[in-house]
């Protein structure tokens, strides 16, 4: 479908449903002040002043849809355990449904507790198993996809490397996907990259790429790049291709089109939960079936705008619009 004003494309984002499937966590914040240092160690005492939790990982990307105005559906396995209630809790706070999260007691609610003073990070401590699901587990969650994906224009993968997503699963959504017409999106981690055949799209970091395929090149370099991203499609068999480059941009290849679009000049604050941005925008304009080059700018945008901000936030949709009819992304 074509679209005639960048209004309009966010006023279609709202007509969208989309479903993740990933790692979720609980994402702590301590913030405090530092003003001497241990007896004990040489290290900081910080004087707490705030607590925070936030919620992380593939709930991050559901907030991030939300955010967008679309329906986001999050489906995972937590602990039955103390974090998994506030798991739990925090997805009833911001009103995203759990209709799609499994509780086991064989597993434990990842949670990462960041420790700040003013704008300095000083500390994280994660509390996490990274094993994969039991066989149960995994059947039991594919069965609750294949329930929830038939409302949905577009899944999203989102993986952190914390069991949730293996190759069975993987597969057996993709294939399910594929079979109705329901565009995939991954946003991958090392473990699992290359069990990801036949999505249709693809978006690696540029480190996630070097080391899935086990190459090296200089992205800096356009036919090194393109080269790359080539055999990256070529190897898992999909159809388009959104590798973010940090500081570079972003480049996407489509099959027809090749994009590379530069990163626009910001006060980096914090990168945490600007992939879980990118991919968010990314999936919704695949499920609008928008211009690769508009999909790479737009995504471009919000992953670099939430970079502004300490800790992991949500993109601001209205903040969005504007940088976007700012740029004027919707030209070829």
């Amino acid at each position: 479908m074509q679209y005639d004003s960048i209004e309009a494309i966010f006023n279609a984002f709202s007509q969208q449903r989309i479903l993740i499937i990933g790692d979720v966590m609980v994402d702590s914040y301590l913030w405090g002040k530092v003003e001497r240092i241990s007896p004990e160690a040489p290290v900081p005492i910080v004087q707490v002043q705030q607590r925070e939790k936030r919620l992380g990982g593939a709930a991050n990307v559901a907030m991030n849809i939300q955010a967008l105005g679309a329906e986001p559906v999050l489906c995972s396995v937590i602990g039955n355990d103390g974090s998994g209630t506030d798991l739990l809790n925090l997805l009833d706070a911001h009103q995203l449904p759990k209709e799609g999260m499994l509780q086991s007691k064989e597993r434990i609610t990842t949670i990462k507790h960041r420790i700040l003073s003013g704008h300095q990070h000083i500390l994280r401590v994660d509390h996490e198993h990274t094993t994969n699901l039991t066989p149960t587990e995994t059947h039991n969650l594919l069965a609750l996809v294949k329930k929830l994906a038939d409302s949905c224009h577009a899944i999203i993968f989102e993986d952190y490397d914390k069991g949730v997503l293996g190759e069975e699963l993987i597969q057996g959504v993709i294939e399910y996907a594929n079979a109705k017409g329901i565009p995939t999106i991954v946003d991958p981690k090392k473990k699992n990259f290359l069990n990801y055949t036949g999505a249709t799209l693809f978006k690696p970091n540029l480190k996630e790429l070097k080391d899935g395929l086990k190459i090296e090149f200089n992205a800096k370099d356009a036919n090194e790049l393109k080269d790359a991203v080539a055999k990256l499609k070529q190897t898992l068999q999909v159809k388009q291709a959104l590798v973010t480059l940090s500081e570079l941009g972003v480049y996407m290849d489509n099959g027809k089109d090749k994009v590379h679009i530069p990163a626009h000049l910001r006060s980096i604050a914090d990168v945490s939960g600007a992939g879980d941005t990118l991919v968010s925008v990314a999936a919704l304009c695949l499920a609008l079936n928008t211009s690769p080059r508009f999909t790479a700018a737009l995504s471009n945008l919000a992953g670099g705008l939430v970079c502004e901000h300490l800790g992991v936030v949500s993109i601001d949709k209205q903040l969005l619009l504007n940088e976007a009819i700012k740029h004027n992304i919707l030209q070829p």
